[in-house]
């Protein structure tokens, strides 16, 4: 997509663009009523200084129906699509890394109430298993904060993937 046909369409499809980076609601009707942007880095800027904000709330509304980290996302449409190619090296992963991220995934949803998020764009099966072994000795606060920096990075990723590379 064009940055000038995201500032075309009507406030009720951007919104559902912007949604997939991220389900946020505010952080959606802000970035969408802040139309027109300068450049995609413009808007990309945005997203990441409103996404500093976001509160422990708005990392629950977006996770609602976030895959879980090794389950094969069902979600239909963009967010699906964009979850199986973030998630694509999971479909590789050892059987024993695999059920210890499941184990992790479980334990992560017991001890925080949300599932485990992470940015899983570039990263290995035992990255993530890392990652996920080391946050869940965080205390709740700390572990919500980061999984919030982690939801900004995977919808600044999200953002960037949908405009064309040449309209920066």
């Amino acid at each position: 997509m064009l940055l000038d046909d995201f500032h075309a369409l009507p406030t009720h499809e951007a919104a559902s663009v912007v949604r997939v980076w991220a389900d946020v609601p505010g952080w959606v009707a802000t970035l969408v009523a802040e139309r027109p942007y300068a450049s995609v880095d413009a808007l990309a800027a945005r997203a990441q200084q409103l996404a500093a904000g976001w509160t422990t709330d708005d990392l629950d509304a977006a996770l609602a129906h976030h895959p879980r980290i090794g389950e094969r996302p069902t979600a239909a449409g963009a967010e699906g699509d964009h979850s199986r190619r973030e998630q694509a090296s999971m479909a590789h992963a050892d059987e024993a890394i695999a059920a210890r991220i499941a184990a992790g995934n479980a334990e992560y949803e017991r001890r925080f109430g949300r599932v485990f998020l992470i940015r899983a764009a570039g990263r290995t099966p035992s990255e993530m298993l890392a990652e996920l072994e080391r946050r869940l000795a965080n205390a709740p606060e700390a572990e919500a904060r980061e999984a919030a920096r982690q939801l900004a990075e995977i919808a600044l990723l999200r953002l960037r993937a949908a405009f064309d590379p040449g309209d920066a």
